[in-house]
């Protein structure tokens, strides 16, 4: 355990020197789920910044001034259909916003199930997460982090993994047989989903985020277990919900179906649908009414008990 908070510390160290400060999720080098590969992470500045092909998952961490620290934080999931991260149109852009309002955030790298050096694709990027969540839990009284109020929120795809994380968090997988901080809890205390993929029933998937974590020939079993409107239960988390009736990528069912699934369960759940705003909009700028929905957030993310 002492020789792993030493990893840690020195990443740490070693990141704040080189820019924002970012954290290994398996400082170690012993990534699990993963074999040795000499697949590169690719990154790339065009109209926004897409990394792909992830072999180092980390978060970046942005936490705000002292004097307006909540104790509240979100850790972000950009989307990019499990094949890239949009990581500053959904990621770093609203953690700067978070970090505006007093709210830790945590920008959230993981690994991408298209990439040939992962063993068991499905399950790599809620390994990540859990992670993401445990190491966060323990470093929480060094940030001014209540453990307890610690969320996840996600765009398109990375909407699916933070449902996913919400509705499997205390998932057994091959990361814990030698974790030392197992014994954390994953389970976020809130979710927001941001025009999600929420279901792979074929009626409504959106193909390239489902082919991609689970396969064009998935099992109905399969299929189903990553449907996460079917693994609601009265222990998710709180949600918040944004989708557009015009979404072509994502249909808007896939918010609709988590939206019931929450109110069956008595899950508080708060959902803002739009008439116009197509998909992938992230901050909503220039999008007329959908620029309100970063401030409905932060509101119900400050009312959160």
């Amino acid at each position: 355990m002492s020789r792993f908070i030493t990893i840690v510390l020195f990443v740490l160290i070693l990141s704040k020197i080189q820019g924002q400060q970012k954290l290994l999720l398996w400082p170690d080098g012993n990534v699990p789920n993963q074999k040795k590969s000499d697949e590169k992470e690719k990154f790339s500045e065009t109209d926004i910044i897409r990394i792909s092909n992830v072999q180092t998952p980390s978060i970046e961490i942005y936490l705000p001034s002292k004097s307006i620290r909540t104790g509240k934080a979100v850790v972000i999931c950009p989307g990019g259909g499990y094949g890239i991260l949009a990581y500053d149109w959904e990621g770093t852009d609203f953690a700067k916003l978070l970090n505006s309002k007093g709210i830790a955030a945590f920008v959230l790298k993981y690994r991408l199930p298209v990439s040939s050096s992962i063993i068991d694709p499905k399950w790599a990027p809620l390994q990540d997460a859990q992670q993401a969540f445990r190491l966060i839990r323990s470093n929480a009284k060094k940030w001014d982090i209540n453990p307890t109020t610690i969320g996840i929120m996600g765009f398109s795809a990375g909407g699916h993994l933070a449902s996913t994380l919400g509705t499997k968090y205390d998932k057994k997988t091959t990361a814990d047989s030698n974790n030392p901080l197992k014994h954390l809890s994953a389970r976020p205390n809130f979710m927001a989903l941001i025009y999600p993929v929420i279901t792979f029933d074929e009626k409504y998937y959106h193909g390239g985020s489902k082919n991609n974590l689970i396969g064009k020939d998935a099992s109905v079993e399969l299929i189903e277990e990553f449907s996460n409107n079917l693994q609601v239960n009265s222990n998710t988390p709180p949600t918040f919900l944004v989708h557009s009736a015009d979404d072509k990528g994502v249909p808007i069912e896939n918010s609709l179906l988590f939206y019931e699934a929450l109110l069956k369960n008595n899950v508080s759940a708060e959902m803002h649908l739009y008439s116009n705003g197509g998909h992938g909009y992230g901050l909503g700028r220039g999008k007329g009414s959908l620029e309100d929905w970063p401030q409905l957030l932060l509101t119900w993310i400050q009312e959160l008990k």
